[in-house]
């Protein structure tokens, strides 16, 4: 199944008190983010602790999506520095139904243009069945792509190289490859993204604003009047003011206190960061729960 044009959230991760992954309940949110209104998730990515989690939970996890009714609108975050990690994930994701990656480069260690070729052919060379959005962070991945490497991957994987997600805002704006998707990562992107002929968002704060992006991009594309957009925008840079991962989970915590355990070294906000959080929030009429009625 082909990656289409649309919202999709960075999925969070649910975590059980001895700090293990609750594969049930991560499925569950993924779900209920699906119903809010996205087009699909993102599943073990950054904002889900992609670095963090082992490698047995992941695949546990994918086991478990095995056959879900979903299972065409999920997306793997493969979330390893390690090569070799990556590819594995990746195979037993295909095992399990799933060909579609989020595959950002590595971390830590500083790296050439042709180290990021590299990289990336080697996984084509493993796992030629993928297909693979490419993850342009910087902040994250110490790598910024230019539009001229991401010309040549996908000059010369074109099968599998289909689109990027660009959190860097570097390329968005000037990145023209025909029949490729370009993602930019925040809400205050999606409009002008979809003018330029963007393909939608993929977003951590989409967890809670799914049906506000869905809404605007439904618009959009049925060439009616914009009324949303500038609220979901400011709910996004509400959230921005914070640790995206730990403002999202000690938002949420307020309808399950499943959300409170979060992976050290990252935490809930503080008290008077919470309270900040959600006092901006209430003035734009955003609350835990009613966030899904756009």
């Amino acid at each position: 199944m082909s990656i289409k044009k649309g919202i999709y959230a960075a999925s969070l991760s649910i975590f059980k008190e001895d700090f293990m992954l609750d594969v049930d309940s991560t499925i569950k949110h993924a779900e209920k983010v699906i119903k809010n209104g996205a087009h699909g998730v993102c599943l073990l990515g950054s904002t889900g602790f992609a670095q963090y989690i082992d490698l047995s939970s992941k695949k546990k996890l994918l086991d478990k999506i095995n056959g879900n009714k979903f299972i065409d609108n999920f997306i793997v975050g493969t979330g390893s520095n390690s090569l070799i990690e990556n590819i594995n994930l990746m195979k037993h994701s295909l095992e399990n139904g799933i060909d579609k990656f989020l595959l950002m480069p590595p971390a830590y260690y500083k790296y050439s243009d042709e180290g990021v070729y590299s990289y990336y052919a080697n996984i084509v060379q493993k796992v030629p069945e993928s297909k693979i959005i490419l993850y342009n962070f910087e902040k994250l991945s110490g790598y910024k792509f230019s539009i001229k490497i991401v010309e040549k991957l996908v000059n010369d994987f074109p099968q599998q190289m289909v689109g990027i997600k660009d959190s860097s805002y570097n390329l968005y704006e000037k990145l023209k490859i025909p029949n490729f998707m370009i993602f930019p990562g925040s809400e205050t992107k999606l409009l002008k993204g979809l003018k330029l002929g963007c393909s939608g968002i993929i977003s951590a704060i989409c967890n809670v604003t799914a049906p506000l992006a869905r809404r605007v991009f439904d618009d959009y594309f049925n060439n009616k009047k914009q009324t949303i957009n500038e609220r979901l925008c400011a709910v996004r840079e509400v959230f921005d003011k914070t640790n995206l991962i730990s403002g999202l989970h000690s938002f949420l915590s307020f309808e399950d206190n499943k959300y409170k355990v979060i992976l050290p070294p990252l935490g809930l906000l503080s008290q008077k960061d919470e309270k900040k959080l959600m006092s901006e929030l209430k003035k734009l009429d955003f609350y835990p729960e009613k966030n899904i009625a756009a």
